[in-house]
């Protein structure tokens, strides 16, 4: 199995959200040219020679577009150098609304993006604020619309629910004025409120209450409901797409197959391992300047942990994990190497099996990680 995609990314923010437990950094115009420089030194590493042929490659953050123009084009043209854009059939930036001016846009065009990944969470300006975004609803149109006028048709936008003081009603509001858009793919995440954020500050100090559990499962079935009755279909537990628009640097990692990590904190899974970079801005950057190599932790990944990570990834698709394609991967059949895990998950109504695949009930998907764990193999 070759390498197939690259995750590149970019840690700089205008604004630092209150979710958010990505590596990020406010933007600085120093230390972002410090890190182009450090990042083209770790992917000349990885590609020393000629254009590397990858079928997908995601550029990330925090967010990539918060850098200014000059910038932009400096990586823009530093991906193009070590890479065949050419032969990418998916080429995906992540952006703000409100960051993608005419001409951030035009270069993004320009260089062979294909691609955007628009961070919009909820349309309503006041719980924007609240959870620390920058943009605001009307950016959302300017900068669609721009893209759309480009000709970057292929659009996806990022939606959250269960957020602080979110009803159900209030997340139908914000589904029902994305779906307006008619684009041809949506991604949608429950709140998790993680360590070091402000929100886990907030939650700490018992200032910050979510939904109820009840409540986030409505908002989820209802997310569900609404983008099949417009034709738009859930392949993943977190994304739904028109007919042929599946993120395929996502289906990647679903797939449990090999991608460059690339970046402050990236991580990375390469033939027998998985890799972490360093996190830390200063650090990251002084070893990748160093030596192209600013890893952290590299993680020997064996038999055993390839196995529990195809059933792990692969369940979080609709269509779930091809038992014929897990034989022609590993050798075993499933049922042998997960034992009663499959049938007793099958009794419960979590999982069902068809036409040689395994997959998730709808109920499955609400306890989606209470199926992984019994995937999970003995030492």
């Amino acid at each position: 199995m070759t390498i197939s995609s690259a995750y590149i990314h970019i840690p700089f923010c205008q604004q630092i959200c209150h979710y958010c437990d990505f590596t990020k950094f406010f933007y600085n115009e120093r230390l972002a040219d410090e890190y182009l420089e450090a990042l083209e030194n770790e992917i000349h590493t990885y590609i020393p020679g000629e254009k590397e042929k990858l079928k997908t490659i995601f550029v990330g953050g925090g967010t990539p577009t918060a850098v200014n123009h000059s910038q932009l084009e400096r990586l823009l043209k530093m991906i193009d150098d070590h890479f065949d854009i050419a032969a990418t059939e998916e080429y995906t930036f992540e952006a703000n609304p409100g960051d993608l001016d005419v001409e951030k846009v035009r270069l993004l065009k320009e260089y062979g993006v294909n691609r955007i990944s628009l961070g919009v969470q909820v349309f309503d300006d006041e719980m924007l604020e609240k959870i620390g975004r920058v943009h605001r609803v009307k950016d959302v149109y300017t900068n669609v619309d721009r893209l759309i006028q480009a000709g970057l048709t292929n659009i996806s936008i990022d939606l959250m629910y269960a957020l602080p003081g979110q009803t159900v009603d209030h997340f139908e509001k914000t589904i029902d004025e994305a779906l307006t858009f008619d684009l041809p793919h949506y991604s949608s995440y429950s709140l998790q409120i993680e360590p070091k954020t402000i929100f886990y500050q907030r939650y700490k100090k018992g200032t910050l209450v979510k939904p109820p559990e009840e409540d986030e499962a409505e908002m989820y079935e209802l997310l569900q409901r609404k983008l099949a009755a417009n034709g738009v279909q859930q392949y993943e537990i977190s994304n739904f797409s028109k007919p042929g628009f599946e993120s395929k640097h996502n289906l990647t990692y679903w797939n449990n197959e090999y991608y460059y990590g690339i970046g402050a904190g990236a991580h990375g899974y390469l033939p027998g391992k998985r890799t972490i970079n360093l996190r830390p801005l200063p650090a990251y950057t002084k070893k990748a300047t160093a030596d192209g190599m600013p890893i952290l932790h590299e993680e020997p990944v064996g038999l055993k942990e390839q196995m529990e990570e195809e059933m792990f990834l692969g369940l979080r698709k609709a269509e779930g994990v091809s038992l014929e394609k897990f034989f022609e991967k590993y050798h075993k059949e499933a049922s042998d190497v997960f034992g009663e895990a499959i049938p007793s998950l099958k009794q419960r109504n979590l999982l069902v099996e068809n036409n040689g695949q395994i997959y998730l009930t709808d109920r499955g998907r609400l306890l989606g990680n209470e199926v992984f764990q019994k995937f999970l193999l003995d030492d």
